[in-house]
């Protein structure tokens, strides 16, 4: 691989990769599990803390491996193939694609929102209760077309993700100051009032307070959106083997592009409260809630400028995605523990086949229907395998204590304490209050065992 990856691209993958969908409609929900903007703050604050942490973390990791694959490579030096096939097992049947599915689908949702033909249309295909809609074929050639753009090289691929992730790190800025400037009336204050001591989710049709298990598992599953919306910042990781000077500038790449986006959605969040009473964040159409306050900002033309927004932020996203994703299964291939089609680069040197691969699979999840019911689960997943990496710091101080570290995890080890009791909380929570959440991914990280065998023993029996 070249590396021609500065810092500015790095930070934009970074950032592309984070922003696409999440921090437009997730707030909806969230507000409905905890019933307070105090709480609303609260939760999007222990994310923004975990995701920096955890970044920090991963900058001793990205130094001392700086090589394709990124978070599988780390995994697999540190506890072994199976765990780094395990991870990049999770990665290619849900993580990484279903997540290219969730916002490419949600590109298509946006665009229907501006072409109300693509939404009023009766579905290509139907049987019960599987369809096939316009949408989906709309996020199926988003899919298809950003593959394709990453196929002609490396540097199509960046050009697109540093023009789409600036177009929307813009959007946003804007979003944010004009709202400052244009709201009316402020619902702030009484989007606070309900605190630590008054705590309540929806219940029906109204709100009621609640403690206990139920105060827990609520903050839980308010995590859940946040989490999801705070992800994939270790795309970056992915393409080490790309990125000029990587022991340095990969780690610098995750910090700054964390602290940014996390910054931007703790002001969204601002902006959310302050322009929209609990009950309009609460009900917002389809969850549709940046929508809803441009609504209240701007009228209707507002709306269709958010709409706007959010499609270029998804576009944005899923390149990113389908940019980095890739190289990770390209470099399981070269390790024996994925199809070895994805192993050659194409004339412009990079994993066309890989890239190809990874596009087929999200297209075919698009068209499941089931990538809504996959990402149920992702968060967990992606927590749970955070925690095996930022763990895995403190494994190799152990392991290997002379091993040349061109970068140690600042304040070492209170960002992986930190991590690892957020995390932690969060799956716990989860196992105890929300199974619903965590089961799936169990049954889906235990299926990789038998595949890992049945992979090794194809290998002995051929050599």
């Amino acid at each position: 691989m070249k590396r021609q990856l500065k810092l500015w691209d790095a930070v934009m993958i970074v950032m592309g990769s984070m922003i696409g969908s999440g921090i437009f409609i997730v707030s909806s929900d969230m507000m409905r599990q905890l019933g307070s903007g105090y709480w609303l703050i609260t939760v999007w604050l222990l994310t923004t803390i975990a995701t920096i942490s955890a970044a920090i973390c991963y900058g001793e990791l990205s130094a001392m491996y700086p090589r394709a694959g990124g978070q599988y490579a780390y995994l697999a030096e540190t506890f072994g193939r199976m765990t780094g096939f395990l991870y990049g097992w999770s990665l290619f049947t849900v993580i990484q694609t279903g997540t290219i599915a969730a916002v490419a689908v949600a590109f298509g949702k946006f665009a229907a929102y501006i072409f109300p033909m693509l939404n009023d249309a009766p579905p290509l295909y139907q049987n019960g209760s599987f369809m096939i809609t316009w949408m989906q074929i709309v996020a199926i050639g988003i899919i298809l077309l950003l593959t394709y753009i990453n196929t002609r090289g490396l540097e199509s691929g960046k050009f697109v993700q540093s023009v789409f992730t600036a177009a929307k790190i813009i959007a946003l800025i804007a979003l944010i100051v004009g709202g400052l400037y244009l709201m009316k009336t402020s619902f702030l204050s009484d989007n606070l009032q309900f605190g630590w001591a008054s705590f309540q989710n929806l219940n029906g049709d109204g709100w009621r307070s609640i403690s206990g298990g139920a105060l827990l598992g609520g903050i839980a599953a308010a995590m859940v959106g946040s989490i999801f919306s705070s992800v994939a910042w270790e795309n970056v990781t992915f393409i080490s083997g790309e990125v000029k000077n990587a022991q340095r500038n990969v780690v610098r790449a995750m910090v700054i592009g964390t602290s940014l986006v996390m910054l931007l959605y703790l002001l969204c969040n601002y902006i959310y409260l302050a322009t929209l009473s609990r009950d309009e964040i609460a009900f917002a159409a389809n969850d549709r809630v940046a929508i809803a306050a441009a609504e209240k900002l701007l009228g209707h033309s507002g709306t269709v400028v958010m709409a706007i927004l959010v499609m270029i932020s998804t576009f944005g996203c899923v390149n990113g995605l389908i940019l980095s994703g890739a190289r990770v299964f390209q470099t399981m291939a070269k390790d024996g523990l994925f199809l070895k089609q994805a192993i050659p680069n194409n004339k412009q040197e990079v994993p066309a086949r890989s890239l190809w691969l990874q596009g087929a699979w999200a297209s075919l999840l698009c068209l499941s229907g089931q990538y809504g019911n996959l990402l149920d689960m992702v968060s967990f997943v992606i927590v749970i395998f955070y925690m095996i990496t930022v763990f895995g710091v403190v494994y190799q101080r152990w392991k290997n204590p002379t091993a040349e570290r061109p970068y140690r995890t600042f304040l070492y080890p209170l960002p992986v304490l930190i991590y690892l009791l957020i995390g932690g909380l969060f799956c716990g929570l989860l196992i105890a209050y929300k199974p619903q959440y965590t089961w799936p991914g169990f049954i889906l990280i235990l299926l990789g065992i038998p595949v890992y065998y049945f992979i090794n023993r194809r290998k002995q029996l051929t050599a």
